[in-house]
């Protein structure tokens, strides 16, 4: 899993910087943003869960998100493993 630290960083730059670091994900890989504004869950939410991402939000101290965007696993067609 790759950390990004976005700790005091303002909107649009927590945004920016996940999407620069997700182009490198492999399906199942996992990106972790760190980030101490509301404002950049619903950015990253809005921006992620309507692509081929899943995202999940955990408020690790009062008002310090861990937002883990994860690459959807590609289905496998049928027949194959």
């Amino acid at each position: 899993m790759i950390v990004l630290d976005c700790l005091g960083d303002f909107c649009p730059v927590p945004l920016i910087s996940a999407k620069e670091k997700v182009k490198n994900l492999q399906p199942g890989d996992s990106l972790m943003v760190v980030t101490d504004h509301s404002c950049v869950l619903e950015s990253l939410r809005d921006y992620f869960s309507d692509r081929d991402y899943g995202i999940a939000v955990d408020e690790v101290l009062n008002g310090v998100w861990e937002v883990t965007i994860s690459r959807k696993l590609k289905p496998q067609p049928e027949g194959q493993i």
